[in-house]
């Protein structure tokens, strides 16, 4: 990792941050949906649910860089140029990473590329898509695709983040509520699915292992070291962050909850 992104020592704010967030972290750490991914049906139904949550966080990410840099034409140089790389990195690793067999993909393709594989029904994320493609509000394309109730309230929640246009509350959501905590979650996940059915899972199990490479070793120090360029020494500031982070953790644990159900009404069934 470039050592540029990393520190061994944390701003104040951002240790006082991760002290006042830590029970409701360890709640969505701890959550029993962990240990129910061990049959191929229960893998297809969270893919339903979560890939929204795959799906949001690109929205996330590209308020910041819209907040960060000028993304707008002519151009200006807008705001610091060490937040500027840190964005204009994390997005270039999310929109465009290398792909299986060479080429490039983003993160929310090739997460569809899996749910694919284990045949898992993507019509509602697929309509969802097309129907704001075509201007729909995300509001409405959710309730029009006939998108999980879990995802959708998550999703509304982002957007509730998003449209604040804070941009503290908005760069905790993503550091603390995405970026820091992905690694960990993951990682459970993929302890898991190593009792799931062989053969149709090799690209999701890609998927979570790159993020916990890629968000535990450079994306989330980058992260944190942007949610520090932010907030600063403002103390306003890193109150709107504990907003956010706190907001982005309570919907994971939500979401979790509410795909949590749908793994009960799951088949047992692998095939």
């Amino acid at each position: 990792m470039n050592d540029r992104y990393h520190w061994d020592r944390s701003h104040p704010g951002l240790t006082s941050l991760r002290t006042a967030i830590d029970p409701v972290r360890r709640e969505v750490l701890e959550h029993g949906i962990y240990r129910r991914l061990d049959t191929l049906a229960q893998v297809r139904a969270f893919q339903e649910s979560h890939v929204f949550a795959v799906w949001d966080f690109m929205s996330l990410l590209k308020s910041l860089q819209r907040e960060l840099t000028c993304v707008d034409v002519p151009w200006v140089p807008r705001g610091d140029a060490t937040a500027r790389r840190l964005i204009n990195e994390i997005v270039m690793g999310e929109e465009s990473d290398d792909a299986l067999g060479g080429g490039y993909t983003s993160h929310f393709e090739l997460y569809r590329e899996a749910m694919h594989e284990c045949g898992t029904d993507g019509r509602p994320i697929d309509a969802f898509i097309a129907r704001v493609s075509h201007g729909d509000t995300v509001h409405d394309a959710l309730s029009r695709a006939s998108a999980p109730k879990a995802a959708r309230q998550f999703v509304e929640s982002t957007f509730a983040t998003i449209e604040s246009r804070s941009l503290a509350r908005i760069a905790a959501a993503f550091t603390i509520g995405r970026e820091e905590i992905i690694p960990e979650m993951f990682t459970r996940l993929v302890s898991d699915l190593s009792q799931s059915a062989g053969g149709r899972l090799a690209r999701f199990e890609d998927y979570l292992r790159r993020h916990i490479q890629i968000d535990g070793e450079r994306h989330g120090p980058m992260a944190a070291r942007l949610l520090e360029s932010v907030c600063g020494a403002d103390e306003e500031g890193w109150s709107e962050a504990l907003v956010g982070a706190r907001g982005a953790l309570v919907a994971r644990r939500a979401l979790w909850d509410g795909i949590e159900v749908e793994l009960k009404r799951a088949p047992q069934a692998v095939s």
